[in-house]
């Protein structure tokens, strides 16, 4: 039907006689170009009436925010508006649209890109994660995971087994590049934006704290820009994963020492923290945002030990809410030299 409404008073009487719907000989003058402009309650009424869908909208999406997804989020999806970019993104680990903002979602998403990687050398065994960068294999970890390894095994998180060489390090930044043997279309990991990261966000944290390959913990970040010194020396990598008194690698935090003896030689990052539980073993492994994206690489903890006494004076081994992890962007800007070889 093309007719408009009409509200009363708007056109003569004789004007408004009834006709024949569909006829040719019907009594309506034409339509007017434009709706003529309501006027009184009764339209007042009808623009109240009209704003019922958006009202919806509104509700459902600001609904959506408190679940974690976010307004613009539960709007976009409610709407079918992909943002003007025509394109989804479906790339890397992003977390699917019914799984956003959950736990189960992201370790879902993001646990097939983390791995357990075992290293062996002169000073002993260690044992960490890594987090997969490229379907063939590139992996990035601590320096203080495979340094000075002989052997480095790494396990996926459907339980194969890889040989794996080591590409490039940066023990000023405790980075490094390996690299596995033979692996092909693996699920390369999304790396965020560390950058946009606030205290507050909740984060996830996967990785193989005490060889507990794919463990999930989560918390959020409790500070940015934190001043964290480790050993600069290469020589103490193989094993001293396992050699602080609560099982940690050695840092410095604040002035006081954690997990031990740092050395002689020493280096310190900007790191952000987080009261993600993390213990030995969860060194190299993903921190995590809720859209799945990286946004650090786990790299310092303090877990006492029992009857260690460690900074606090606590008796009690684990974790205590004190985690350190290298910020994504610190890694993305490294990446060029670690694949180039570097040797540091």
């Amino acid at each position: 039907m093309t007719e408009s409404f009409r509200h009363s008073g708007e056109y003569h009487k004789e004007q408004a006689s009834p006709g024949h719907l569909g006829g040719t000989q019907g009594a309506y003058p034409p339509p007017p170009a434009y709706e003529p402009e309501p006027a009184g309650a009764p339209a007042a009424a009808h623009r109240r009436r009209a704003k019922g869908p958006v009202a919806l909208l509104a509700a459902v999406a600001l609904a959506a925010a408190a679940v974690g997804g976010g307004t613009a989020y539960a709007v976009q999806t409610l709407t079918g508006d992909d943002g003007g970019t025509g394109a989804k993104n479906v790339n890397g680990t992003s977390v699917s649209a019914g799984s956003k903002g959950t736990v189960s979602g992201v370790a879902a998403a993001v646990t097939p890109s983390t791995v357990e990687i075992n290293a062996s050398g002169n000073a002993g065994k260690s044992t960490g994660s890594g987090v997969i960068i490229t379907s063939d294999g590139e992996i990035v970890t601590n320096n203080h995971v495979i340094s000075g390894a002989t052997s480095i095994t790494v396990r996926t998180s459907d339980g194969k087994t890889y040989r794996a060489k080591t590409v490039g390090t940066d023990s000023k930044k405790d980075l490094a590049l390996i690299k596995l043997e033979g692996a092909s279309g693996l699920k390369a990991a999304s790396l965020g934006d560390s950058d946009k990261v606030q205290v507050g966000d909740e984060v996830v944290a996967i990785g193989s704290p005490e060889g507990l390959t794919g463990t999930v913990t989560s918390g959020i970040i409790s500070a940015l820009d934190r001043d964290v010194t480790v050993s600069a020396d290469p020589g103490k990598g193989g094993g001293q994963e396992q050699q602080g008194p609560g099982g940690g690698w050695p840092f410095e935090f604040g002035g006081q020492e954690f997990n031990g003896d740092t050395g002689s030689s020493k280096t310190t990052y900007k790191a952000l923290q987080t009261d993600a539980s993390l213990n030995p073993g969860n060194s190299g492994g993903a921190l995590i945002d809720m859209n799945g994206n990286i946004v650090g690489i786990n790299s310092a903890m303090y877990a006492p030990s029992s009857g260690s006494g460690g900074a606090g004076g606590s008796g009690d081994s684990g974790s205590v809410g004190l985690g350190f992890a290298i910020p994504v962007n610190t890694v993305k800007a490294d990446l060029a030299k670690l694949r180039a070889g570097a040797d540091g």
